[in-house]
């Protein structure tokens, strides 16, 4: 059980007998009254966003989660198709519970998955991936005073900005948490 002290951005609680991921705090403190804690939670089964208060002497249950290292295999229209690296079993996530990070995974990436009472729910991937450039616009000469940046598509079918001199074929470090360009490798 975690009181309202202890929630704080990226614990897992469970509420209803589901998992959720605290995805922003906000604690308040009133003159006379006792503490109050607005948060913002994750499902992470189906992906809704509950906004829940507490109180100060409420408590919130843990939940009972485990992370393992699993291979991502490849996606298909609706899920992301994974083997876990200890048992070699082979399992799906929905689109839905990976979002966003999808468009940074390649076939051989090992990534981190959040088990919920033995069932997969949620996906962690690495802060920095290394990706092939398949598509990036010429620079144009005299287009360099400052820090001028273009968009180029990477071999996952992501897009980024990322500076003039990066050329098709380059390798480059993307961080997965901001979707940036981080150097040549």
């Amino acid at each position: 059980m975690f009181s309202i002290n202890e929630i704080k951005v990226g614990k897992v609680v469970q509420i209803n007998n589901e998992p959720y991921l605290v995805v922003k705090t906000d604690h308040h403190k009133m003159g006379r009254g006792g503490a109050v804690l607005k948060t913002k939670l994750k499902n992470l089964i189906n992906g809704s966003v509950l906004d829940k208060t507490f109180q100060g002497n409420d408590k919130v249950e843990s939940a009972n989660t485990e992370k393992k290292k699993a291979n991502y295999m490849y996606k298909d229209e609706e899920n992301v198709n994974l083997m876990d690296n200890e048992t070699y079993e082979q399992f799906t996530l929905s689109l839905n519970q990976v979002g966003d990070k999808q468009k940074f995974l390649k076939e051989g990436t090992d990534v981190d998955i959040l088990y919920f009472d033995g069932t997969p729910v949620a996906i962690d991937i690495p802060i920095k991936v290394e990706l092939k450039v398949v598509s990036a616009p010429p620079g144009v000469k005299g287009n360099s005073a400052g820090n001028v940046n273009k968009q180029v598509e990477l071999e996952t079918g992501a897009s980024i900005s990322a500076p003039m001199f990066i050329n098709e074929g380059d390798v480059i470090r993307i961080n997965t948490e901001t979707e940036e360009y981080v150097e040549r490798v």
